[in-house]
């Protein structure tokens, strides 16, 4: 039984081809074109896999309402040429098989969920902190959705008083994407994180503000796990200084042990590693042809 994955980011496009136990057997990678040349590429890849079902995790913001008109569609990203895709309908006018698809953040966090750093638990959040920010909440074994889905990457947070940086987010500037993203930081220092050295600044900021946060998502979903993914948490002298961040700014009122006591365990880098994305749209592929067998 073959399940395709594919992870459609905003940089790049992972496909892949999995069993319903977590097994990837193959992928790929290409950078993020236009729609049309992007897709035809994800339809070649999968052309002689023989799937049974799809899962996609994608970039967004993205219509998760099946009863829309427009389901199955990335809405208002600023990703050039890609506002109003209908990406689902044109997976699905290919390959006559069930999709199930939620964002890529959402995605991950599945992933984690069922075979990473979450495993054996009912909920996590899991952020992506790269290019953008994104925020994926699981509750209940199932992505959170609602009026749209999390977008917790565009939330407001308190400024760091050392902090002048106006922030790049072109919907509401100092956001915590406009202010905590790569290209914020990039754009705060003149030059990109990779370059700036364990000591500097700008990690003391950017804990600061990935800290808040995480303080607001703990205090508001209380999940039993939190992962931090993406190229900024490539950074790993960031992870202590986060968690001691939280501890400061929670001061002791959530009285849980995994805070209290474990917080190294509890505030975590993706089990999965950089693959936690593809393994998410694998299990959102699983129970596509799951929810199909069963009705």
């Amino acid at each position: 039984m073959r399940i395709g994955a594919i992870e459609a980011g905003g940089t790049k496009f992972v496909c892949g081809v999995g069993d319903v136990q977590g097994h990837i057997e193959d992928w790929c990678s290409f950078p993020t074109e236009y729609p049309e040349a992007t897709l035809t590429k994800v339809i070649d890849y999968f052309n002689d896999k023989k799937v049974s079902a799809l899962g996609i995790g994608s970039f967004g913001p993205i219509d998760l309402q099946v009863d829309s008109p427009t389901y199955g569609y990335i809405t208002t990203t600023p990703k050039p040429g890609w506002e109003n895709c209908n990406v689902v309908g044109i997976i699905q006018s290919s390959f006559n098989v069930p999709v199930r698809w939620d964002t890529d953040v959402n995605a991950a966090a599945l992933g984690e969920l069922t075979w990473g750093a979450a495993q054996g638990l009912n909920n996590c959040v899991y952020y992506t902190i790269g290019t953008g920010v994104g925020i994926g909440l699981i509750a209940g074994g199932k992505g959170m959705h609602g009026l749209l889905h999390p977008e917790g990457g565009h939330i407001r947070t308190r400024r760091h008083p050392q902090d002048t940086y106006a922030g790049l987010c072109t919907y509401h500037g100092d956001c915590l994407e406009g202010l905590a993203s790569g290209p914020a930081i990039q754009g705060r220092w003149q030059e990109p994180g990779s370059s700036l050295p364990v000591g500097h600044l700008a990690w003391e900021i950017e804990s600061f503000y990935i800290a808040e946060s995480i303080t607001t998502t703990i205090l508001l979903t209380s999940p039993q796990k939190v992962i931090l993914g993406g190229g900024v948490m490539q950074q790993t002298h960031l992870f202590p200084m986060i968690r001691e961040q939280v501890l400061q700014n929670l001061n002791g009122y959530v009285n849980a042990s995994e805070l209290l006591h474990n917080i190294d365990q509890y505030i975590v880098p993706p089990g999965l590693g950089q693959q936690a994305g593809l393994y998410g749209a694998l299990a959102l592929g699983i129970e596509a042809y799951k929810r199909t067998i069963n009705e």
